[in-house]
């Protein structure tokens, strides 16, 4: 379905939580210095964390979700906190629709930072029967075709005008191929790669790129995930990281530091070691 027209209202001037971070990065200002700031996913926690985060007096958030009720709610919350903001119910597997609306936005302003957030799971099932061809379509619709497609036509707009900060929602998954999640895996490996490329060829002309790779976060996409979930982190404290290493242009932020550990160490090792370590932990079935 085509976009909704975004629905705009006047900062409240509320004012911004104390724990607010302040850093300025080389690419992008501190929260209350943006003046356009796009969130894909805030309907869920990590993209509603962060639009918290974001909102301030004097910034306009643009944000995209596929529950209507939930991004109201959001957007409410946001403009409580002094932020102007732009909803728009979206579906990234709709990729006509989805670079028409990123045209529209960019009509009225290249945003200032753009966060690819949304994103979907599936996995091979409680009996390990494997994943539905359709689910595993739909995931790499979302994940792959809807991120990279968002990242490239905002990565031209920045470029044109000489600054921006991409963020790009991969997943420590990126760094192994797990059993349990194939395609997941595989849509995450894709946005990290990606990112990485992006980040090379934009530095020279002021655009920054960071690629977000975090554990398990708190929320349903989280909980509906099998296998263990060491080191589960409330969404507040992911968005908290991303905002801070973002505004520092970091090439990469991954998190919490153990579980990064010993999946970069997956990467690294032997495949046929790395795979029958996932199997002592559980991960193969």
């Amino acid at each position: 379905m085509p976009p909704q027209q975004p629905a705009k209202t006047e900062s409240s001037g509320a004012k911004r939580s104390p724990d607010s971070p302040t850093e300025a990065g080389s690419h992008s200002s501190t929260p209350s210095a943006l003046r356009r700031v796009l969130i894909t996913g805030a309907t869920g926690e990590i993209g509603g964390a962060l639009a918290r985060r974001y909102a301030a007096k004097g910034t306009t958030l643009i944000l995209t979700g596929r529950k209507q009720r939930k991004l109201d709610g959001i957007a409410q919350q946001c403009r409580e906190l002094g932020a102007e903001v732009e909803c728009t119910v979206l579906n990234l597997c709709d990729e006509e629709t989805l670079l028409t609306w990123l045209e529209e936005v960019c009509a009225r302003g290249v945003p200032d930072i753009a966060i690819a957030n949304a994103g979907m799971n599936t996995d091979i099932g409680p009996q390990g029967h494997g994943e539905r061809w359709e689910d595993a379509r739909r995931l790499l619709q979302t994940n792959v075709i809807g991120t990279l497609g968002m990242a490239h036509h905002l990565a031209l707009a920045m470029k044109a005008r000489g600054s921006g900060q991409l963020v790009l929602l991969s997943s420590l998954a990126a760094w192994h191929g797990l059993a349990l999640t194939p395609s997941y895996s595989g849509s995450k490996a894709a946005v990290k790669a990606y990112g990485e490329g992006l980040r090379s060829w934009l530095k020279p002309f002021g655009v920054g790129v960071t690629v977000v790779m975090p554990g398990y976060v708190t929320s349903p996409m989280c909980e509906a995930m099998p296998g263990p979930k060491p080191f589960e982190m409330p969404a507040d404290k992911a968005a908290q990281r991303i905002l801070k290493g973002a505004a520092k242009n970091r090439a990469r932020i991954s998190f919490p530091f153990p579980l990064n550990f010993g999946c970069w160490w997956l990467s690294v090792l032997p495949a046929g070691i790395s795979q029958r370590l996932l199997g002592l932990f559980n991960y193969t079935h």
